[in-house]
């Protein structure tokens, strides 16, 4: 077993057997305190050594969402930005395979983990702890103690930019992040489909009710473009993402093709604003991170 995945792991357990319910132990007249987060929303707050942090979401798996993550964050580090990017996802990374990443990360004299990193972006993951293989079987008291690790318990060490690959869903590790981070914007993902977009809406109106401000919808897969003869097919449909985000009353920051070279340079581990800085697939990315920076910096 991995020695820093073990020391990890176990401190997880330990704290879980020490105090399995999340109740304080320093009452004195033997009577459990009801912790904050069940008296109601805990208080957001900053995270020491980062300046921005942007939630990249879509509530649904599938839709290319990591890709989106992983582009964006290496796009705003070719603006000269200082950007982290944190893999949400404890039951299925994909951070560490798209950004060409493993091996187990060190920790500081802090015993603080120490991010890994690549292409300029400092990531950290839950898949450089396990196996590439392995089963993350924990249950939600488990997986909360591991994403609190996670979030603080990684040495950034200053940051312009955190960008986080948000998991599937609207569930606790959704909540455990925006009720306890001051997140700055959301970007959320979808394809034009509308089986895809109604959980898209979902998750607008989930950062709706945490107030975490909604910078914008990309539209991801809207359409193929052949290989060989650069035809364009609609095979998701045609700008059902663009048609939703006037209804949801938000922006749209970007509509990328479903295109080989992006498939094929993920799975090799190279994002497509590395491996064709000047194209125009790689440009979708590019704009996307320049309109996201804008808007951080007009509203700050």
């Amino acid at each position: 077993m991995i020695r820093g995945y073990r020391r990890f792991s176990t401190r997880i357990v330990l704290r879980s057997h020490e105090n399995p319910l999340g109740i304080p132990r320093n009452r004195t007249d033997g009577k459990p305190t009801i912790p904050r987060m069940q008296r109601g929303i805990p208080e957001k707050r900053k995270l020491p050594n980062v300046d921005k942090i942007v939630a990249v979401s879509s509530a649904k798996g599938g839709v290319g969402k990591s890709t989106v993550s992983a582009n964006t964050a290496v796009a705003l580090a070719l603006q000269g930005k200082r950007v982290g990017l944190l893999d949400a996802d404890i039951f299925g990374p994909s951070i560490p395979k798209l950004m060409n990443l493993q091996g187990e990360p060190r920790l500081s004299k802090n015993n603080r983990l120490i991010p890994l990193s690549n292409y300029g972006v400092k990531t950290m993951s839950m898949g450089y702890l396990v196996g590439e293989d392995a089963p993350v079987a924990w249950r939600g008291l488990m997986v909360m103690k591991a994403l609190q690790q996670l979030i603080y318990e990684v040495e950034w060490d200053g940051l312009d930019y955190l960008v986080i690959d948000m998991p599937p869903g609207t569930g606790d590790t959704q909540l455990t992040l925006t009720q306890q981070l001051v997140i700055d914007g959301a970007i959320v993902v979808s394809t034009p489909q509308d089986i895809a977009l109604i959980d898209a809406i979902k998750g607008i109106n989930m950062f709706h009710k945490v107030h975490v401000p909604v910078l914008g919808l990309v539209q991801n897969m809207s359409m193929f473009v052949c290989p060989n003869c650069n035809h364009e097919s609609h095979i998701f449909g045609s700008d059902g993402a663009i048609k939703e985000a006037k209804k949801q009353n938000i922006d749209v920051l970007g509509s990328i093709p479903l295109a080989e070279a992006i498939c094929l340079n993920s799975d090799n581990g190279i994002p497509i604003v590395i491996a064709d800085k000047t194209g125009t697939i790689s440009k979708h990315y590019r704009d996307i991170a320049a309109t996201v920076s804008k808007k951080l910096e007009e509203e700050n």
